[in-house]
């Protein structure tokens, strides 16, 4: 299968995107926003960080998959608004220990990326777009062989008293891998926010191979906004197949910083 029509469009569209989105800067996310992190659930926020701040957000998991226990720490992503609905982010490479066999221990990849919030129409749907790719700093059993590239839409609906809904549709591309050259992951959320600082959240995450068996996985947490650039949060995942992790349990922290300008 050849991917590289596919990701040019999808590059294509995500550049038409961030065309969009400039013509929306004043409702884009401000320093007065609250923190809006992309953990503790799998489906990444539908927004941005506010221009000229710094996010960080980091966790630890413990999971077991194939018979084995593994955990792996720090699950770190920084993220800095650069412009107006505009980020760019990195997730930090994250070491996996395994505590029994057979599974494998080592870091994961650095993967860059840059996202832009598209419609950041309050009540409405929000949309955006990033573009990122993994590249080969990791240790090739735990992170594989090659850059990776991938492009992702993380979305949001509010449905008004606290509710929302939420998803993202992720599409990897493996180059170097002979048998699974690209890769699609979907998302589904339904969350509630509790007093305009805690939420929680039921999540389904399907993740789709050209050759192999898909993987489903149910994920269920929330967090609590400690201050309004602050935030603890947790989650618990259990597989609903075999080709998913038994289970997964994590906890983490998000921090936001911003300029004074």
């Amino acid at each position: 299968m050849n991917a590289t029509p596919g990701l040019a469009a999808l590059i294509g569209l995500a550049l038409s995107a961030f065309a969009a989105s400039a013509a929306a800067d004043e409702q884009c996310p401000q320093k007065d926003s609250p923190i809006d992190t992309d953990r503790p659930d799998v489906t990444n926020s539908s927004v941005v960080v506010p221009q000229g701040s710094f996010q960080s957000e980091s966790g630890i998991n413990f999971s077991q998959r194939d018979g084995g226990h593994a955990f792996d720490g720090t699950d770190s992503r920084l993220r800095w608004g650069v412009a107006p609905c505009l980020e760019i982010l990195i997730d930090v490479p994250t070491y996996i220990a395994a505590m029994r066999a057979p599974l494998n221990s080592g870091f994961t990849d650095a993967v860059p990326a840059i996202k832009w919030q598209i419609s950041p129409l309050p009540g409405k749907i929000d949309l955006s777009a990033t573009l990122g790719a993994g590249l080969p700093t990791g240790t090739k059993a735990i992170a594989g062989l090659g850059v990776q590239p991938y492009v992702q839409f993380p979305w949001s609906w509010q449905l008004g008293s606290s509710w929302s809904v939420n998803g993202m549709l992720t599409n990897f591309f493996t180059p170097a891998d002979p048998t699974n050259k690209v890769s699609t992951e979907t998302t589904f959320v339904l969350e509630r926010e509790f007093a305009e600082r805690a939420f929680l959240f039921i999540e389904y995450v399907g993740d789709y191979h050209i050759h192999g068996g898909p993987s489903y996985l149910f994920n269920s947490g929330g967090g609590y906004r400690i201050t309004p650039t602050q935030q603890i949060d947790f989650h618990i995942g259990i597989g609903l197949n075999d080709n998913a992790p038994a289970y997964i349990f994590g906890m983490g922290y998000s921090f936001r910083l911003d300029s004074s300008h």
